[in-house]
């Protein structure tokens, strides 16, 4: 990774595999077994031999419990892939912030009080809605932070505690360089705590608003300034794992020349 991945935009292609994977994982058993039960059994109408149309109807049945436990297979298989295809669009989208537009794909996310008011609201209140998603993505944003903070932290000490049995001046800068990572990561995950309680309050605060029929025109400051903060803290935790990327480079090759 040389550079930060330039931000990830959702295409109509996306939106309509996301529709075509979710579909089909349910038509699929339906398809694999009516359609050979429906052709059997239609021979099975036609048939004038009796020991033929017989045949013809346990085949009928048979493709048909067949079909469908074949069908819950494929079915499996497509939620797998659909499951794995949605994580990697969702880590993509997310690189640099996830915006109001974009909360739909990380619904599952969302606990279920957020779902109910942002329902409620998109059928009652627009703009209250519009606000409410925008909030909801900067507290969608500031979690994955401290989750993926805490995961470069861990990995930050682990390479210090293993750096210690180095003795050479190429480990002890090392370790100074990893000890500012660790600062970095630190301010990074003050940071998104704070964004999340100032994002979970303002969701609080919306929801007030809904339920007493106001506006947001006095919180509209606060919003500006919590969608910023959105964008500016997956910039900086994306730049400080580039700066952890090289350090791991250096760490191996450092590794190699003691070997």
């Amino acid at each position: 990774m040389n550079e930060i991945e330039p931000r990830y935009e959702v295409t109509r292609k996306d939106l309509a595999k996301d529709k075509a994977l979710k579909f089909g994982a349910w038509i699929v058993p339906a398809l694999l077994a009516i359609i050979p039960a429906l052709i059997f059994f239609l021979l099975f109408l036609f048939s004038s031999a009796a020991p033929t149309a017989f045949t013809f109807l346990f085949l009928s049945i048979a493709t048909l419990v067949g079909g469908f436990l074949l069908g819950l297979i494929f079915t499996g298989g497509i939620l797998y892939y659909r499951s794995n295809w949605l994580k990697k669009v969702r880590e993509r989208i997310a690189v640099d912030g996830i915006k109001a537009n974009e909360v739909d794909w990380f619904t599952h996310e969302l606990t279920t009080t957020e779902k109910k008011s942002l329902k409620e609201m998109d059928a009652s209140n627009l703009l209250l809605a519009d606000a409410f998603r925008d909030t909801l993505a900067a507290r969608l944003t500031a979690t994955r932070i401290l989750k993926s903070s805490r995961q470069e932290l861990l990995l930050v000490e682990r390479r210090q505690n293993k750096l210690k049995y180095l003795k050479s001046e190429n480990s002890a800068n090392l370790q100074n360089d990893l000890k500012e990572d660790l600062i970095k990561l630190n301010q990074i995950k003050n940071e998104a705590e704070e964004m999340r309680v100032e994002a979970e309050t303002r969701l609080q605060m919306i929801e007030a608003a809904s339920r007493r029929g106001t506006n947001l025109a006095d919180n509209e400051l606060a919003l500006r300034k919590l969608s910023a903060r959105t964008a500016e803290l997956p910039l900086a935790l994306e730049s400080a794992k580039m700066e952890e990327e090289i350090r791991r480079e250096l760490e191996k090759e450092l590794n190699e020349m003691k070997n």
